[in-house]
């Protein structure tokens, strides 16, 4: 059966087209996003980061993230349960350890800035479990998870035709 098929006897809506194609209009710009996430990424997990990417993509709404993360995640050895559980991971802590908890935490206040900063308590968590190089990687991961997220919601990009390379 086919991983996006409706249930027998439904019809699926039909999928929004994108806005625009922005990678192909600012290409020199696309490319140093592809950098930047890269350069971010060094010498962190790959499932750790696939899970502050998932997280952000579910504050911003962004489904196209939400797909590519997950299938991402997935085919770096994550498991379905944690992804699932990964929106209420407050109430599921026990599926992940210290240092995935305060990476995801510190994710939710980058990324939401409801008092216009990172609490003091959720940095000292967060530096608690990574050393200062790592930590300066996983504010810039974050950060760049979240333009990516603008990039696809404001180009309204289409989820569910990413494949995960390799």
């Amino acid at each position: 059966m086919n991983e996006n098929a409706a249930p027998e006897g439904a019809e699926r809506l039909p999928e929004h087209p994108p806005r625009l194609d922005w990678a192909k209009l600012a290409p020199e710009a696309f490319k140093a996003m592809i950098r930047l996430d890269t350069a971010a990424g060094q010498g962190l997990e790959p499932t750790l980061l696939e899970l502050v990417k998932i997280r952000a993509s579910q504050i911003n709404h962004c489904a196209y993230c939400l797909d590519m993360h997950s299938k991402d995640a997935l085919a770096a050895g994550e498991t379905a349960e944690r992804i699932i559980q990964l929106h209420a991971w407050r109430e599921s802590k026990h599926f992940y350890t210290a240092r995935e908890a305060a990476a995801i935490e510190l994710t939710e206040a980058i990324t939401v800035l409801i008092d216009g900063f990172v609490p003091d308590e959720v940095y000292a968590r967060a530096a608690n479990e990574f050393d200062e190089e790592e930590l300066a990687r996983l504010v810039v991961a974050i950060t760049t998870i979240n333009a990516w997220n603008r990039f696809g919601i404001s180009t309204r990009l289409v989820p569910g035709h990413y494949t995960p390379a390799g």
